[in-house]
């Protein structure tokens, strides 16, 4: 597929190597230039663009890898884009550390419905619930016995099975987890969030999400983050998110 995947950070960088690998045709921009694309982003096959010479037009899928709230910027770009280009959205949630709060999502609206809304089309929600260490690392081949899982979510049928499809060209189990109203059950910090869990794990995860509960455990994350001590590992991240759950 012809994939565009705006944001370069460490979650947009690993996703246009590893489509790109995947032998995806991909394009990567972001808002700092095209010098802000690591050196192995490209060495994948990867483009590095202008924002501003970004294709939408011709992309069969666009990913969204920006932080949580700055979608509306990228309005008058997307006005372009076609009803049937596939757009994804990686992007979460934390008030007060990674973005101001935003008084609709704090009074109940789902974070990538938000998201819809600012860009004025539909969007699928998928890859946002692993670390960007887990996806850079702990993806394996299809079939592999142990293999993480991710949910997707999104209103479309054939949109959320084109997401599906490319998560599991990253090295992931793709899961069915819904519509975009039910994303909030993949939001940060839910049973199903950053805990790396397998197919056969992840839907009572997803069931046992709670808002309210995980809400607060989300905004807990400095002191739970501070309690790990100094450069916790990625192991220890994970284990932290799963004991908020116990």
């Amino acid at each position: 597929m012809k994939i565009t995947v705006i944001g370069a950070g460490a979650i947009g960088g690993n996703l246009a190597a590893k489509l790109s690998t995947a032998g995806h045709d991909v394009q990567v921009a972001d808002a700092r230039g095209p010098e802000a694309v690591r050196a192995e982003v490209l060495e994948s096959g990867a483009r590095a663009v202008q924002l501003a010479d970004a294709a939408v037009q011709n992309r069969d899928v666009i990913v969204l890898s920006i932080p949580f709230g700055v979608a509306g910027q990228l309005a008058d770009l997307f006005a372009s884009v076609p009803d049937e280009t596939v757009v994804i959205d990686t992007s979460n949630y934390y008030p007060g550390m990674l973005s101001d709060p935003i008084e609709a999502v704090d009074n109940g609206q789902v974070e990538s419905v938000y998201t819809a809304e600012l860009l004025g089309r539909p969007v699928v929600k998928a890859w946002n619930a692993a670390l960007a260490g887990t996806q850079q690392t702990r993806g394996v081949p299809a079939g592999t016995p142990g293999r993480l899982a991710i949910p997707v979510a999104g209103d479309s049928d054939e949109a959320r099975r084109v997401a599906m499809q490319l998560v599991d060209d990253t090295g992931f189990d793709p899961y069915d987890a819904g519509t975009l109203a039910d994303s909030w059950r993949q939001q940060p910090n839910s049973p199903a969030y950053c805990t790396e869990l397998t197919l056969d794990e992840l839907p009572a995860a997803l069931a046992a999400a709670d808002r309210a509960k995980d809400a607060a455990i989300r905004d807990s994350l400095p002191e739970r983050i501070a309690a790990r001590g100094a450069n916790p590992t990625l192991d220890d991240i994970v284990e932290m998110n799963r004991a908020a759950h116990r």
